[in-house]
């Protein structure tokens, strides 16, 4: 087997100890040099995202022998039996050096009738708002008593991280109990204020529903039911709001007006009535998120990616949209809603190129519409038409 020629190749040298598995050598290594995301695929050397880029290590192409040897230990009888019956298993992968322990969350799936693994480097330390360059209003947002909060974004946006800074938030503030059901864990809090219990599907607990069922005894004030990606798991969490619980979960949607039709979509057309009443009636914010690469300064200063956000809370107006199905009036009623804390991506993303966080090409890219950022970045305001 060759090694690879990128002369951009990182070079192999972390050492394990030989009570760990062999392929903690590949996490280490991307623990070493600060990968976001370890890559293994049959036919290709080990490769590692760093700072947004895909660049392979100085090792031989994986073999599809190698891969067995080094995924199946990894994985508990449980985990062996998901990959084989559905064709891929999420799991928590953990490397301890010393107190520290730094985890990954690990998406092993077949691919060709061989295994490849996608792993993603979480942080310990669980970063603050002003780390993340989030907007400040998100304080305010977790101060509900009850209701749902839903993060929507793609996969990688950074929902996760961004919840774990809203529980960190209140954990170092408010006397609470705070219940996160999770497959797998990503962050470890610890408890400071309030007193925080993590279970994780398949160990702690059989499934969601029942975790889900579960949680509402255990008296607790905020639940994180982690992604939302089913009807059941959508209808126990809006159980727990109209119970008087804080629910926070996250959903696969572009942005925060697209997130109602995304939920509507779980659900056949007859029950959508009444599932505008309690999303109405429940629902307090959607956060939608996408990550984007920075200008060089801030790349120079540690800072890959900054977040672009939208913040649609319910108000009245917003209500009244829901209630009324107008969701493509939802837009206008969150540039209205300005002065209470909404936001939406066109003005995030005139603030981070305000701020020179990112170049005025990144923005023009995902920007909703360019021509509104063009006047917006101009000072130019366009009125919008009443809504209601």
């Amino acid at each position: 087997m060759s090694t690879a020629t990128d002369s951009s190749a990182i070079e192999p040298n972390v050492e394990v100890a030989s009570t760990e598995p062999e392929a903690n050598k590949l996490f280490r290594m991307c623990i070493k040099y600060k990968g976001s995301d370890l890559h293994l695929k049959v036919g290709m050397p080990p490769s590692m995202r760093l700072a947004g880029v895909l660049r392979q290590m100085q090792l031989p192409p994986l073999t599809a022998s190698d891969m067995e040897r080094l995924m199946y230990p990894l994985l508990t009888p449980r985990q062996r039996g998901i990959l084989d019956e559905e064709g891929g298993a999420d799991f928590a992968h953990i490397i301890y050096d010393g107190d520290v322990e730094t985890r990954f969350r690990v998406n092993l799936f077949k691919q060709r009738g061989r295994l490849s693994l996608v792993a993603r480097r979480v942080n310990n330390k669980i970063p603050t708002f002003e780390d993340l360059h989030l907007p400040a209003v998100l304080a305010e947002i977790t101060q509900y008593d009850q209701g749902i909060i839903i993060l929507a974004g793609v996969t990688g946006s950074g929902k996760s991280t961004t919840i774990a800074s809203m529980l960190q938030y209140v954990n170092q503030r408010e006397r609470m109990h705070i219940v996160t059901i999770e497959d797998p864990i990503e962050y470890t809090f610890k408890d400071d204020k309030s007193i925080i219990n993590q279970r994780e599907i398949g160990i702690d607990v059989l499934n969601w529903d029942i975790a889900l069922k579960h949680a509402v005894r255990q008296d607790p004030d905020i639940i994180l039911v982690g992604e939302m990606r089913d009807r059941e798991t959508f209808s126990a969490a809006m159980h727990a709001a109209e119970t008087g619980h804080l629910v926070f979960g996250t959903i696969h949607a572009g942005t925060a007006p697209s997130t109602i039709s995304r939920l509507l979509d779980l659900f056949p057309r007859e029950m959508h009535a009444p599932l505008r009443q309690s999303l109405a009636f429940n629902l307090k914010a959607v956060v939608a998120q996408k990550l984007l690469p920075t200008t060089k300064e801030w790349a120079d200063k540690g800072v890959g990616r900054v977040p672009t956000n939208e913040i649609m809370r319910i108000n009245p107006t917003v209500k009244k949209l829901i209630l009324s199905e107008e969701d493509t009036k939802l837009g206008d009623a969150i540039r209205i809603g300005k002065d209470e804390g909404m936001l939406d991506f066109t003005e995030s993303l005139r603030l981070l190129v305000v701020a020179e966080k990112i170049e005025r090409a990144t923005a023009f890219e995902v920007a909703p519409s360019p021509e509104a950022l063009k006047m917006a970045l101009k000072g130019i305001t366009i009125n919008q038409p009443g809504i209601l």
